[in-house]
């Protein structure tokens, strides 16, 4: 392999070595093998290009078109002209998903799953970088740069993912850039000359290994990685910074006066929502007879900006051995502790601890740290929930209407921390929040009305198909359309419930799950769910549910429903199978409540929902690729190939003749300096090479033309053949004689003395030749030379040579058969 070929297999090995820092960022990793097949195309075809060898902007043009005939064949198949050539319909097709993975970003966890758009986004950035690192490292034979966009490619991926497996996308992405680097500075070292390297013994038999100074670059990457790696360990944690810990909702470091800082989970509520299969989350028993009101609550969003809810930054410290008595909850109200054992799945990877609200002891395995305004349990460095099993003990508190209703005003601090409301938010939240509150005595009843309004008597309609909605319109919006699900109905009505001076917060979690036969509950990816938490003095926060035939309504909410006629739906029956359903769950779609109401909407419209076209497989889409790309490839070779040799012979007689170099009188070659390391004793034997390989193109130039070679003639014969069936005119016959005479030279004269000039001629007998032909078989010349055939030739010597090399090997007795080696 080629020095350059080298190059570009590294640089492409480095862009996909830094592409593996995404892949906690999406889910499934089969994005990976598809931008590992379409870096490898575009590479393919720059090392072509300049074996051409085309201008430095032509090659990269034609990676370019390459990879976007490529991103077309896989994302705009259907839209685009021939099934890979990008045209209007294709372009808008690509804006459209460009647009849409944008809104995917926003809108998913980590792990996103892997949409078009955010595939598209993915394997074309890869693409992208790729085209630019080969560019700088292969193309301009500048490595170092080239690190920019593999450094840019990292930066994205480490800025989102947050994980304890950081360090080795970080290590993995390093090594494939000192790899080019490596591969480059042997490159240019090789130009230098001979390689000197190994024992003197070694470089006396031409055996030496590595040259000294790769192996010392070797070493210094080596220590530098470690180096990079090791060092941050032993340094003081540093919060606040870009890239830190804080994005996965812990602060980094050690002690008790960390902060947390956590990205905003409902992101990802609407697509749990609407998975074709539900998957199961966790499961857990419990010593409660009643499981209604058993929500796993996993974290708390009181920072409201107008936009969007989110966590607070807050002071997190140790996990105490028992959690203090809940903010705000008197001794009269009724109570009852219960304990709870929790398994979440393998798969399940959350950074809060899901636990029923209030608990007041916890006992986990792991790094986990609490932060006490929230009553929540917050991984670590990466400490996660990912098959993790541990026990809760938690209070169901049952406070009455009476004592609810009969609540003082909150403290002081309280309410002003939870009763804020941004200036941008629109007028209409406070004004409808007054008009279906109106004559109500106390908060409570307030609450309950908002409650009411939303689940039961406003016209609203649970649908996931909604889109979340960003920005400060977003409450109004909903509050016109009435049309959304959890997470549209608690900020609603949390914002509202705060703009009448209530403290109010939203919680996010998981509804209590379906019973299964063993015992226990199960609690599936549509068991996510929002809610809104209002904090009533001598209670704490109490939980409302105004998302309607989502969860239960609490009991203490129950006594001041309207009464109004709610028209009766038919329930779906109950399976009394175990085998999963794609179809909502009873405890997902109808709460208990609802069913005592029998208004449980008709699930048979949702079990009929299928899910959207992604698309082909990704493996379709690969064979199918592959095929095209194998059809294009089988036409085109016998032009490149030779394209590729007449490139080869013409430029190693210029290289050959390029140094200071005269004939003496008796034929002797003096050569001052030859570029490649060509020692000057072996001047003759390589000009020798060089006019021979000038023949052998001038022959297969005229096959192309339709002069067969006759390998019977001698050089002199099989000039003067060329001249007479080729009607050369006196310059091209000239020509044809002197490559004629300078092969006799080299073959007959005991010390010859080769010709300058030889490339020349045979371009000017080429250009006589190609005039004294009809079109056809000028297309013929160039798209199927006749002389490719020397192609399959060279292919079955390679086989025999291989068989019988093998052969050997397997024979006992044959030189270079095993067991024969000397020592």
């Amino acid at each position: 392999m080629s020095g350059r070929a080298r190059l570009a297999l590294c640089a492409a090995a480095a862009t996909l070595a830094a592409a593996c820092a995404l892949l906690p960022l999406v889910s499934p990793m089969t994005w990976l093998f598809q931008a590992a097949f379409l870096v490898a195309a575009q590479t393919g075809v720059g090392a072509l290009a300049r074996q051409v060898p085309l201008a430095r902007p032509l090659t990269i043009a034609c990676q370019a078109v390459t990879g976007l005939l490529l991103l077309t064949l896989v994302f705009a198949h259907d839209q685009s002209l021939a099934g890979f050539i990008p045209g209007p319909d294709a372009i808008r097709h690509f804006g459209e998903l460009l647009q849409s993975g944008s809104q995917d970003v926003g809108r998913y966890a980590i792990p996103a799953p892997l949409t078009p758009g955010i595939r598209l986004m993915i394997v074309g950035g890869v693409l992208v970088i790729g085209l630019l690192v080969d560019a700088l490292a292969v193309t301009f034979r500048s490595a170092a740069p080239a690190g920019l966009p593999l450094l840019a490619l990292y930066s994205v991926a480490a800025g989102l993912s947050h994980g304890a497996a950081d360090w080795l996308w970080f290590l993995v992405a390093a090594s494939g850039y000192l790899m080019l680097l490596l591969a480059e500075s042997r490159d240019r070292l090789s130009q230098w000359g001979r390689i000197f390297g190994g024992t003197p013994r070694e470089r006396e038999r031409g055996t030496g290994g590595a040259v000294a100074p790769v192996r010392a670059g070797r070493r210094i990457g080596a220590v530098a990685l470690g180096v990079a790696l090791v060092v941050p360990l032993a340094l003081p944690s540093l919060t606040g910074g870009l890239l830190d810990g804080t994005a996965s909702g812990v602060g980094a470091g050690f002690g008790d006066g960390n902060t947390i800082s956590a990205v905003n989970p409902l992101v990802s509520l609407r697509d749990s929502l609407n998975v074709d299969q539900d998957r199961q989350v966790m499961a857990y028993r419990t010593n409660s007879d009643d499981t209604q009101d058993m929500y796993l609550r996993i974290v708390a969003l009181d920072d409201f900006d107008g936009t969007t809810w989110r966590p607070a930054q807050r002071r997190i410290s140790a996990v105490p051995g028992t959690l203090p008595t809940p903010t705000g909850l008197a001794g009269d109200v009724r109570r009852t502790e219960i304990e709870t054992r929790i398994s979440a799945a393998d798969w399940y990877a959350q950074d809060w601890l899901p636990m029923p609200y209030p608990a007041t002891g916890a006992k986990v395995k792991g790094s986990w740290r609490y932060e006490p305004v929230g009553r929540t349990l917050v991984g670590d460095h990466g400490q996660t929930t990912r098959g993790l099993q541990y026990d809760v003990k938690s209070l169901i508190v049952q406070p009455t209407a009476e004592q609810l209703a009969a609540a003082p005003e909150p403290p002081e601090p309280l309410k002003r921390d939870f009763t804020k409301v941004p200036a941008s938010l629109p007028a209409i939240v406070a004004q409808t929040a007054r008009k279906v509150t109106a004559g109500a005595s106390n908060h409570y009843e307030q609450a309950v009305r908002l409650q009411d309004y939303f689940a039961l008597n406003g016209g609203f309609t649970y649908s996931t198909e909604v889109q979340a909605g960003t920005g400060s319109k977003a409450i109004a919006r909903f509050l016109r359309d009435k049309q959304g699900f959890c997470v549209h109905f608690s900020f609603a009505m949390a914002a509202m419930a705060r703009t009448l001076g209530i403290p109010a917060r939203v919680a996010v979690g998981f509804t209590p799950g379906s019973p299964q036969a063993d015992g226990s509950m199960s609690v599936g990816l549509r068991d996510a769910h929002a809610w809104p938490e209002l904090y009533f003095e001598g209670v704490g926060w109490t939980r409302f549910e105004p998302t309607p035939t989502r969860g239960t309504a609490p009991s203490y909410t129950q006594s001041n429903t309207p009464s109004g006629e709610i028209p009766a739906v038919p329930q779906p029956p109950r399976s009394a199978t175990s085998a999963p359903s794609t179809a909502p769950s009873a405890s997902e779609s109808c709460s208990a409540t609802m069913r005592k109401l029998e208004a449980c909407p008709d699930q048979s419209a949702g079990a009929l929902a299928t899910a959207g076209d992604d698309g082909p497989p990704w493996y379709r889409v690969l064979a199918w690729t592959l095929l095209g790309l194998a059809l294009l490839a089988v036409p085109l070779a016998p032009m490149l190939w030779r394209l590729r040799s007449r490139s080869v012979r013409l430029a190693s007689v210029r290289h050959a003749s390029s140094g200071p170099r005269t004939c003496t009188g008796d034929g002797e070659i003096a050569v001052a300096t030859l570029p490649g390391g060509v020692p000057p004793d072996g001047a003759a034997d390589a000009a020798a090479g060089h006019t021979l390989a000038v023949w052998r193109e001038l022959t297969d130039t005229a096959w192309d033309y339709g002069i067969p070679p006759d390998e019977a003639l001698t050089p002199r014969g099989a000039a003067a053949r060329i001249v007479r069936l080729g009607r050369l005119d006196e310059p091209a016959a000239a020509a044809v004689h002197r490559l004629a005479g300078a092969v006799e030279q080299v073959l007959f004269a005991p010390r010859p003395c080769p010709e300058p000039g030889l490339a020349d001629d045979v371009r000017t007998v080429r250009t006589a030749l190609r005039s004294g032909v009809g079109p056809r078989t000028r297309i013929r010349a160039v798209l199927a030379p006749r002389s490719a055939l020397r192609l399959l030739w060279t292919a079955g010597d390679r086989w025999a040579a291989f068989r019988a090399h093998w052969t050997a090997r397997r024979t006992p007795g044959t030189p270079g058969a095993p067991g024969e080696r000397g020592l």
